[in-house]
């Protein structure tokens, strides 16, 4: 009798177990805090948060985060309606990565600091013009058709936005709601933050090659094999070495070389030199999404952060989820 009894009783734990995780859902579950599914919450979530440069972890309400996440990815005299528009991005982006297991695999963490990983952080940076527009978005994504949009966003997109599988050789089908649009950057941009010049050696290239399980011997040349007739990203480089020749994604290959080095892949010439190959090119980053520097500019130009990141996504929903 009394075995039926315990029986009985840990049967109904977990049928309660059960009916709460139907309820309110798992993390990264259709019906949780942080699902697929963008949906109204009655508060705003706390998440863990790996700080790399210290190895130490914290629990911080998400908005706190977001401060030194909008000062790590822009400079400290931005426009207030840039920053905004970054927050909005930026939050979009937590909420859909925490969502679909963020770092909880690395670091047993929701995030990370290291943009390597996730969104660049600097809370030493943050302004009051930034804990400003972080207030006043306080809760706000970007959506389409109920769920979170990817929030990409890039230091500068050369002039014109890339297609997510262009600047970032994406290999799922592409979302319907990305658009390469032009950008009007180049009105605040600096020229030297717009155009970008580097020598990569014979060693790095064959090394980011080998890393890419492509090995051609010593290489003698590099061209652009396929380029995107819209963004005009090079979306396939071809080498040609003296064991044989390769071709790889643009995208890929700048991620396997340097991406700080080798700053986009809107590549406008290429040289070869003795010891190696330069390479010109304009833009800084994947040129996906948002554009921080366009951003700035249409922010400097009058435009709401309603209306920035529009520009950059024009078909989604922006939704206050708490």
């Amino acid at each position: 009798m009394k075995k039926k009894l315990y029986f009985r009783r840990i049967l109904l734990v977990i049928s309660l177990f059960i009916t709460v995780l139907i309820i309110t859902g798992c993390p990264g579950s259709e019906g949780g805090m942080f699902s697929k599914i963008a949906k109204k919450l009655s508060k705003e979530p706390e998440i863990s948060v790996y700080f790399h440069e210290t190895k130490t972890k914290k629990t911080m309400p998400i908005e706190e985060y977001l401060l030194g996440v909008v000062a790590g990815e822009m400079k400290a005299d931005w426009p207030l309606e840039a920053y905004a528009a970054q927050a909005i991005v930026a939050r979009t982006f937590t909420m859909d990565f925490i969502a679909t297991g963020g770092t909880k695999k690395l670091h047993n963490t929701d995030i990370s600091t290291d943009e390597k990983e996730a969104q660049a952080y600097n809370a030493a940076a943050i302004t009051p013009s930034i804990r400003q527009a972080v207030k006043m978005t306080a809760g706000q994504v970007m959506t389409y058709q109920g769920r979170y949009v990817k929030g990409w966003f890039s230091a500068s997109c050369g002039g014109k936005t890339a297609l997510a599988k262009e600047g970032l050789a994406y290999k799922e089908k592409e979302h319907s709601y990305m658009r390469s649009v032009s950008c009007p950057e180049e009105e605040v941009i600096p020229k030297t933050e717009l155009f970008w010049q580097n020598k990569f050696t014979n060693e790095e290239i064959s090394k980011a090659l080998g890393e890419l399980g492509k090995k051609i011997g010593a290489v003698s040349r590099m061209e652009v094999a396929a380029r995107s007739q819209t963004s005009y990203r090079a979306t396939t480089l071809k080498f040609f070495g003296d064991q044989g020749q390769a071709s790889v994604p643009g995208a890929d290959f700048r991620i396997a070389i340097d991406p700080l080095k080798m700053r986009s892949i809107w590549i406008t010439d290429i040289n070869k030199q003795a010891d190696g190959i330069e390479i010109l090119g304009r833009g800084f980053g994947h040129g996906v999404g948002l554009c921080q520097w366009g951003a700035h500019a249409l922010a400097k130009a009058g435009k709401s952060p309603e209306a920035i990141i529009k520009h950059y996504y024009p078909e989604i929903t922006i939704m206050k989820l708490w």
